[in-house]
C-alpha cells in the first residue's frame, strides 16, 4: 500500500459535513504490550459516508492509514504520539493507533 507523503487536508464543506458525527466518536480503553501502547477509535458508521474518497484505500474500500494531521483533522482526539497504524477490515469504521510505552 502506498504511504502519502503530504497530507490530504479537509476543506471546510468537508469539516462541515463532519462535525455532526464527532460527538459519536468512541475511544477504547488503552491497552499494553511490552512495547506499545494501543487504542481503537470507533467511527459512527455513517460518519464514513462524509468522509472523502482520498482518505480511502482504492484497493480494499476501507480508510487507508491517516497521517496525524488527516486524522486530527476528522475530529480524532489524542494525546501526542498516537499513530493510525490499521484500519480493522471486517469493522472499517474501528481505527487502530498505538504508539511507543515511553510516549505516555
Amino acid at each position: 500500500m502506498e504511504k502519502r507523503q503530504v497530507p490530504r487536508r479537509l476543506t471546510m464543506a468537508e469539516k462541515a459535513r463532519l462535525e455532526e458525527f464527532l460527538h459519536q466518536i468512541h475511544y477504547s480503553t488503552r491497552y499494553s504490550d511490552d512495547e506499545f501502547e494501543y487504542r481503537h477509535v470507533i467511527l459512527p458508521k455513517n460518519m464514513l459516508k462524509a468522509i472523502p474518497k482520498e482518505y480511502f484505500n482504492t484497493e480494499t474500500g476501507t480508510l487507508r492509514i491517516l497521517m496525524e494531521e488527516e486524522w486530527r483533522g476528522l475530529g480524532i482526539t489524542q494525546s501526542l504520539g498516537w499513530e493510525h497504524y490499521e484500519t480493522h477490515a471486517p469493522e472499517p469504521h474501528i481505527l487502530l493507533f498505538k504508539r511507543p510505552k515511553s510516549s505516555s
